[in-house]
């Protein structure tokens, strides 16, 4: 028998779940209609790069998260004066520009300033009228060799920490890291009065 004063059981299992069940039997056509859009895409923006434009390297935001390195929205205008790159002049070459970001540290600057001079130095600039180059533009044998670059534009590289191995030596196995604590704990409490009894000393041995 139910005790208390509870509520009568009385729950209703009619629930017609067949239709709130979502199936995706549609994957395999998606990930086809994907493929072809991409290679279509591809096609379409010859001969600029599939990923679309360069970005700078930032930290990502918060105490969590601020130690790893992403691709940020664009570079900031003082990263493209420092590059020598106009700043109407860097979206024409595939440029990603930012007017709102602020360069808070120099190493940011100049490892974004550095990666807009390697970026420069590997591109190739095509004419937009073939018959009249202009100054900037590309040789024709550039302009014969070039390749459309599939993936990510120099790519991050996160640099991975080098693990130094040493040999465990005897002084290391006898050192009491405890001890020493205790003892540089007790000479910072004792170091004043030390002091003091020092200087009282000294004038004493000048009298």
């Amino acid at each position: 028998m139910v005790r208390h004063n509870n509520v009568i059981p009385n729950a209703h299992f009619k629930k017609h779940w067949q239709n709130y069940v979502k199936t995706w039997f549609n994957q395999p056509a998606r990930k086809t209609r994907r493929r072809l859009a991409r290679q279509n895409k591809a096609v379409k923006i010859f001969p600029r790069p599939t990923a679309g434009p360069l970005r700078p390297v930032v930290h990502g935001q918060t105490l969590k998260y601020n130690m790893k390195l992403r691709a940020g929205k664009g570079f900031s205008l003082e990263e493209l004066a420092a590059a020598g790159i106009p700043k109407k002049y860097a979206p024409t070459i595939g440029i990603a520009v930012d007017h709102r970001r602020r360069n808070r540290s120099l190493e940011g600057l100049q490892a974004n300033v550095q990666r807009l001079k390697t970026y420069k130095a590997k591109l190739v600039v095509f004419p937009r009228n073939a018959k009249k180059l202009k100054a900037g533009d590309s040789t024709p044998e550039e302009l014969a060799n070039a390749t459309q670059v599939h993936g990510d534009i120099l790519p991050i590289q996160r640099e991975q920490p080098i693990v130094e191995t040493v040999k465990v030596t005897e002084e290391m196995k006898s050192f009491k890291a405890y001890d020493k604590l205790r003892l540089e704990r007790t000479n910072k409490r004792h170091q004043g009065a030390r002091l003091k009894r020092a200087a009282e000393a000294e004038k004493e041995d000048k009298k």
